[in-house]
């Protein structure tokens, strides 16, 4: 599958990511925030269970179930990622 990833500002310099299918809008209940786009066209693994470089778990589930896969807050909480 082919996702393209937006990010947006959080506290101390972290940022949060959001992974959609290549070329779907973003969904209804998150284009209230301010989310940039800052990778198109991005592979992920058929079964990937992580996006390490962008903090979100199970990709491919969160995908199914709202359509879309965003940074754990947990993962956020502990002060990552930065990029």
């Amino acid at each position: 599958m082919r996702i393209d990833i937006y990010r947006r500002a959080e506290h101390a310099g972290h940022f949060s990511y959001m992974a959609v299918p290549e070329g779907k809008l973003i969904p209804e209940e998150a284009v209230n925030t301010d989310w940039e786009l800052t990778n198109r066209g991005v592979d992920m693994e058929d079964g990937a269970t992580q996006l390490a470089d962008f903090a979100i778990d199970a990709p491919i589930e969160q995908i199914k179930a709202k359509g879309y896969a965003i940074t754990s807050i947990t993962k956020l909480a502990n002060g990552s990622p930065q990029r």
